[in-house]
């Protein structure tokens, strides 16, 4: 047995009770910050993290950025532009407007000085449709041929924060800005490059050309879109002789659609009917509508295709882009 403790035995203190620690107890942490609240500026609102702009405000501003730097490319080298842009045109206009009447040799059904200007009131707009054309697809096609090559400069583009096809979206667009410049560039000297007594009988009307050429230019950019993701860098010549030549001599450059009606076999107007595959078509329809009085396609038919042209180009070349950047 154990002896009882004396009365002179010190007496252990009690163990005091753990003191909480406030930085880890939260209900401490609230109640601190409720104090600090009444006593500093008032009641604290919950700390809620915002991003300083929303997606789609994001996605604009990189597609701004990426159009701009592409015009800034195009500034740089606007003298290489207009050169490229003119040089076709500039031949076709000199050869058929001033050479062949000066010589002697009868375009136009040879029907003298009238016949020769009749022509030229057809080939006008459609020299500036092709200047379109050809812009259009080089712009983008040739582009995105270089970018998709063994260098893989498309991955530069495609880092920048916003989807993918908005930076296909992007190319579209500077494209048809670029396409557009040339329809500027190309149209004056179209009209004044031409044999003495020879006239392009001309009568703009506005509102056909305004709404018009841009359509045209983001439908053969789209085009441009599809045809450069399609075709393998390598082929990018192919592209030019089985796909871009049909199309100028097809797409009523030189002739109105409307006399196509005399090409027939068996009361059938086949090749009326054929050229209707061809966008460039409706394009040099509808500058003959906006440019000059003569027979064209009805604007009915012009507007409508040609905007199903473009969703379709664009909608197939934005699916192609996708594919080709992810592989």
């Amino acid at each position: 047995m154990s002896a009882p403790a004396s009365s002179s035995d010190p007496v252990p203190d009690p163990v005091p009770d753990p003191v909480p620690d406030p930085a880890s107890d939260p209900a401490s942490n609230r109640a601190s910050a409720s104090a600090a609240a009444e006593q500093g500026h008032g009641v604290v609102s919950p700390v809620s993290v915002r991003p300083e702009r929303t997606v789609a405000v994001a996605g604009r501003a990189a597609l701004a950025g990426l159009i701009r730097r592409d015009l800034l490319v195009l500034r740089k080298n606007f003298g290489e532009f207009v050169g490229r842009t003119l040089m076709q045109p500039l031949l076709l206009v000199f050869v058929f407007l001033y050479v062949f009447p000066t010589i002697g040799q009868g375009v136009g059904g040879g029907g003298g000085k009238a016949g020769e200007s009749a022509f030229a009131t057809v080939l006008v707009p459609g020299v500036v449709a092709i200047a379109i054309m050809f812009q259009g697809i080089q712009s983008v096609a040739i582009q995105l041929s270089q970018e998709f090559g063994f260098t893989r400069e498309i991955e530069d583009r495609v880092q920048a924060p916003c989807p993918i096809w908005l930076v296909a979206v992007a190319r579209v667009l500077s494209g048809a800005a670029q396409a557009l410049i040339s329809a500027v560039i190309v149209f004056p000297i179209a009209a004044v490059v031409h044999a003495p007594g020879v006239h392009a009988d001309l009568s703009v009307h506005w509102w056909i050309v305004v709404t018009l050429i841009p359509l045209a230019c983001v439908a053969m950019t789209s085009l441009g879109l599809l045809l450069g993701t399609t075709f393998e860098p390598r082929n990018i010549g192919l592209m030019f002789g089985f796909v871009v030549l049909p199309l100028v001599f097809l797409g009523g450059t030189y002739y109105q659609w409307t006399r196509l009606s005399l090409v027939q076999v068996g009361g059938f107007h086949w090749l009326q009917v054929l050229v209707l595959v061809n966008p460039l078509i409706y394009i040099a329809e509808g500058m003959r509508a906006g440019l000059t009085d003569t027979s064209h396609m009805h604007l009915y038919v012009v507007y409508p295709v040609l905007a199903g042209f473009c969703a379709l180009f664009l909608g197939l070349g934005l699916r192609n882009f996708r594919r080709r950047v992810l592989s």
